[in-house]
């Protein structure tokens, strides 16, 4: 007979815990794994992960520099609520080095109350195999100290290195748009001083490498000659040890944008025959010279100028105004579209209604210039010109036929009156006007530059697009209002008007009651 065999489960005995009471509270816990016979609540009552770590702190900021001191002496940059900030408060603290840090965050607190509190998240083993984790504040204090450099700063004759940026002309156009230049990259954010003189601006350094870092930006920009000089200050004779004084002299090309100059023969007929008699329409690293008479370019490089220096015949003070009586173009127009060549027939608008004087001449302002239009140019005949190389050029007989009557510079807006208001505007650096304040006269004559350089700003696209240009902050006017805000009054509507939309929004200067 055959019985069918059926496994049988017996029961599994569990093993039984040893279960014990806490030494603290009497609640009954597992003994194997209990640490210290306390139980969980109790460990986190009778034992203190940040014992030892500071509750309070002190965090010393310069308030010109906005930088913060990093114990011992070095001096960092960092925003308020930043990556930088929170791990210079957490090195602040003593104690952290016993404990494993797991979280860091700023806590809110009033922007004028001085403080600045941090909530950090800490673990530490409290008994073997139980570690606990608490998470507490710190609260820091911030105390304004001033960093050595700019205790420098407020010192005469602390510097180690400066720049003098000069140029011979009679206007400060070259050094407004240089000033552009320097606050669109940041160029002088080393200075410790700047100080306007009577033909240029000193820079002011605390160090050699940011005088020369400075005088690379200079040569990258525009044409200069840079000369060096120092001057000893003392010495250690037991170590051999020397601190000098460097000045660089940074002196910028004479020639302008929209200057009447005379080449040199010899160098009209080395850059590409031009005509000797050119205008110069642009100035970046070397000086862009045109030919109205064919819309012939040039270039000018900065170590061939220097190598035989020659001046304008004249510039932009001198230009007439002449009206456009007929204009015919002749079609060839220059690489980038820009210049169109054109004969025209002009007339002094002085001249309007007293003679029937006319002149006839090409110019390279075909695309803009039309028949009643208003253009700015030198007149040629019947002028005296104190010009070593333009006598050259009349006693030549290539070149004196070429040198024309009139010379059409730029197209004329005529505008009513002074803008009061503007839609856009330039931020400006600050700069040390020395003891002696600038007589009236000087001061109009620096204000009528600014506003050559604003009205050529508007006029050209090209050197706009060199330029940061910023909203103008208009207070208490709706957004279709400041809109409509042109350049110019209502009557001018032929001056050029900047788009709003390629204006910067300027962040520094707004303030809780701005709508952006």
């Amino acid at each position: 007979m055959e019985v069918d065999s059926m496994p049988i489960s017996l029961p599994v005995q569990e093993k039984a815990s040893a279960t014990i009471l806490c030494c603290n509270c009497g609640a009954p816990i597992d003994g194997t794994v209990a640490a210290g016979a306390l139980c969980y609540d109790c460990v986190k009552l009778t034992v203190d992960a940040s014992e030892g770590i500071q509750r309070e702190g002190v965090l010393h900021t310069c308030r010109d520099c906005e930088r913060w001191l990093s114990p011992p002496s070095q001096w960092v940059t960092a925003a308020m609520e930043s990556r930088e900030l929170l791990a210079l408060c957490l090195r602040k603290l003593r104690g952290l080095n016993k404990v494993r840090i797991i979280d860091a965050s700023f806590l809110w607190t009033e922007p004028h109350s001085r403080r600045i509190k941090v909530k950090i998240t800490v673990q530490q083993e409290a008994f073997e195999g139980a570690i606990i984790q608490q998470t507490f504040e710190v609260e820091y204090v911030v105390a304004y100290q001033q960093c050595p450099d700019c205790q420098k700063s407020y010192t005469a004759n602390v510097w180690r290195a400066s720049v003098q940026v000069r140029q011979k002309v009679p206007h400060k156009r070259t050094f407004l748009y240089l000033e552009q230049l320097m606050l669109k990259h940041g160029a002088h954010r080393d200075a410790i001083n700047i100080k306007e003189v009577h033909d240029g601006i000193d820079f002011f350094f605390s160090q050699r490498n940011h005088a020369e870092k400075f005088v690379d930006f200079l040569n990258s920009s525009v044409p200069v000659r840079v000369k060096k000089s120092q001057e000893l200050i003392s010495m250690d004779i037991h170590t051999s040890k020397k601190s000098y004084k460097f000045t660089y002299s940074a002196e910028l090309v004479p020639i302008c944008r929209d200057d009447l100059v005379a080449l040199p023969i010899k160098l009209a007929k080395s850059i590409g025959n031009i005509s000797p008699v050119c205008l110069c329409h642009r100035v970046g690293t070397s000086i862009n010279l045109i030919d109205p008479n064919t819309l012939q370019t040039a270039d000018v490089p900065t170590p061939i100028y220097w190598r035989a220096p020659f001046t304008n015949l004249t510039d932009v003070k001198d230009l007439v105004e002449f009206v456009v009586l007929d204009i015919e173009p002749l079609g060839p127009t220059s690489h980038n579209g820009r210049f169109v060549l054109a004969e025209c027939t002009v007339a002094r608008a002085s001249d309007l209604g007293v003679n029937d004087k006319t002149y006839f001449c090409r110019t390279h302002l075909g695309s803009v210039l039309h028949a009643g239009d208003s253009v700015m140019g030198y007149q040629l005949t019947g002028t005296n010109f104190n010009n070593s190389q333009l006598d050259d050029i009349e006693k030549n007989n290539a070149y004196a036929s070429q040198i024309p009557d009139v010379l059409l510079v730029k197209k004329h807006y005529a505008r009513k009156r002074k803008p009061k208001t503007r839609s856009w505007r330039l931020k400006r650096m600050a700069k040390d006007e020395g003891e002696l304040l600038p007589k009236k006269a000087d001061q109009d004559r620096m204000d009528a530059d600014y506003e050559m350089f604003l009205r050529d700003v508007e006029e050209d696209p090209e050197l706009r697009q060199t330029l940061a240009l910023y909203k103008a902050q208009q207070r208490k006017k709706q957004a279709d209002e400041m809109s409509m805000v042109t350049t110019e009054d209502s009557g001018d509507e032929e001056v050029p008007k900047i788009d709003v939309n390629d204006l910067l929004d300027d962040f520094d200067d707004m303030d809780i009651n701005d709508q952006v």
